[in-house]
């Protein structure tokens, strides 16, 4: 497949969204997060893609403008192809189809949990829904978390769709209350058991 390589730096962008191309990325290393912007201004996270993962396939399928931007969380290299290329080789390779197929799975998924979130929770409860999927490949017991790519705050905010002071408040909330700590290489959940019903209480009302 003919494609061509780029590295980009940490904060760069790699696809914008008002972009006429229609080009396909795929990660070959780093971390990229799919964003886009609230008419003030405010970054709202989509989805955070690393290696492995590709990119804006939804243009290449359907010839419709881009939805989201994506930029470079650290140091990235992508690999992008022409769409024309992407889509004869889903033609050609029956189990790369089914991988992209399986991925768009995921995206509709994820795209249905966090409309449900934005319809029931409020802000401060998506913040604790966004700490407890970080949890989910954390558990270091069974009632106990360490999230060793420590969220900053902003990303936090970014994907619970809400502002950093409140972000910032929610997790000070946390930490005086002794739910959460943050330490020099990990944000450490002391009851995870105790977390869930902060969201799982208010889902339940609808």
């Amino acid at each position: 497949m003919r494609c061509r390589g780029h590295l980009w730096d940490a904060g760069a962008t790699i696809i914008d969204r008002h972009s006429e191309a229609r080009d396909v990325y795929f990660v070959a290393d780093g971390l990229v997060r799919v964003v886009n912007f609230s008419p003030a201004g405010r970054e709202i996270a989509f989805d955070e893609v690393g290696a492995g993962g590709h990119l804006r396939d939804l243009a290449a399928l359907d010839g419709a403008p881009r939805s989201a931007s994506v930029v470079a969380l650290g140091e990235t290299r992508t690999a992008a192809c022409a769409p024309q290329t992407f889509l004869a080789m889903l033609h050609d390779n029956p189990d790369i189809a089914l991988r992209v197929t399986r991925a768009l799975a995921r995206i509709v998924r994820t795209a249905t949990d966090r409309i449900m979130d934005l319809s029931t929770l409020d802000a401060h409860n998506r913040v604790h829904a966004e700490i407890l999927l970080e949890t989910r490949a954390a558990m270091t017991g069974a009632n106990t978390a360490a999230i060793t790519t420590i969220p900053v705050h902003s990303d936090i905010a970014a994907r619970a769709s809400t502002t950093l002071e409140t972000a910032s408040r929610v997790l000070g909330d946390l930490s005086r209350q002794g739910l959460v700590t943050r330490e020099r290489d990990a944000m450490s959940v002391s009851d995870v058991a105790n977390m869930a019903p902060l969201v799982e209480a208010v889902r339940e009302q609808f």
